[in-house]
């Protein structure tokens, strides 16, 4: 028999028959022994007080356990709604208190990580609204001096300040090597300690347009992972390649590698795969370098394979 199974109800049911047969067993055992009718109506009484007692007991525990139900249900509803901690029962000695204690500190934790991700969120927000300014700016400045040149008439003076002006949004059409020498430099001492060889491979002479500042934040994202994920010994290598609409910086690593499965889930806010909890970050980097080159008409695609390395590719546009 299966008690688990069994409500409280039908519990004390068993109980009470099992007690009723194992009392009405006796007493008639004792009188055939003693021939005496005492006997048999002092069982009668004990047998009868024993039963309304079990019924009073159970009545009274289920009434306690409905309660408690309710009350469990209502503080969970509570607590997923963040509306209000669950009361602490004053009594800490019995079984329901110490649920309830667990509550009260499950819901303190709930409201700690949802205070730390709402904070995430907003810091990732601004970044994000920071990154699209940077890199839409330039170019609207850009439009507005030449079309201010072609349509309005102006004073040589006027002139040279509007191309002065152009001459500083166009430092954005910068080397590239500086950009990648720029994002290589965060990671050199960390690849360093791990014995990981790094190699670059960039034209010195390539120029593109793009936002220096926020393209080495991206490159140096995918660096980072790299680093953390390829075993001490293994190799990182930067290439840059310019293809008839695209620029392309490839990053490959001989590390761990991503199943195809998960491929798609790594660019998510967030987004950790369970075997590597171990490592620091909270996997907002590979979001925030989709991020930083989709706003520039770019793009990052990922050629992956357990055991086998992986390769990201920043793709930015050449016009």
């Amino acid at each position: 028999m299966k008690f688990q199974n069994l409500s409280v109800k039908r519990l004390f049911s068993r109980v009470a028959m099992g007690l009723a047969l194992s009392m009405s067993g006796i007493t008639i055992a004792l009188f055939l022994v003693t021939k005496q009718i005492a006997v048999l109506l002092t069982g009668g009484a004990l047998l009868l007080c024993a039963l309304v007692g079990i019924f009073v007991l159970t009545q009274a525990f289920g009434k306690r356990l409905s309660q408690f139900t309710a009350d469990l249900c209502q503080t969970l509803d509570h607590m997923i709604a963040g509306n209000e901690a669950p009361q602490r029962p004053e009594d800490s000695e019995t079984q329901l208190a110490r649920i309830g204690h667990r509550l009260a500190r499950l819901y303190q934790i709930m409201q700690e990580n949802r205070r730390r991700v709402d904070e995430e969120r907003q810091e990732l927000q601004t970044l994000v609204s920071d990154i699209s300014h940077q890199v839409k700016t330039p170019v609207s400045n850009l439009k507005m001096a030449t079309d201010t040149l072609l349509e309005k008439p102006m004073t040589e003076a006027e002139r040279i300040d509007f191309i002065r002006g152009i001459r500083s949004q166009t430092d954005k059409l910068g080397r590239l090597f500086d950009t990648v020498a720029q994002a290589m430099s965060g990671i050199v001492y960390a690849a360093e300690k791990k014995g990981i060889a790094v190699s670059v491979d960039c034209p010195e002479d390539l120029t593109v347009f793009h936002d220096s500042k926020w393209t080495s934040e991206a490159l140096f994202n995918l660096l980072d992972n790299a680093v953390k994920y390829t075993p001490a010994g293994g190799k990182i290598a930067v290439s840059v390649v310019l293809w008839e609409m695209y620029v392309e910086i490839k990053v490959t690593d001989t590390g761990k590698g991503i199943s195809e499965s998960n491929q798609a889930a790594i660019f998510r806010r967030f987004y950790r795969e369970e075997e590597v909890h171990e490592q620091q970050g909270v996997g907002i980097g590979l979001y925030l370098a989709r991020e930083i080159v989709t706003r520039q008409g770019g793009y990052i695609k990922v050629v992956s394979e357990p055991g086998k390395g992986s390769e990201f590719s920043i793709m930015l546009p050449t016009k």
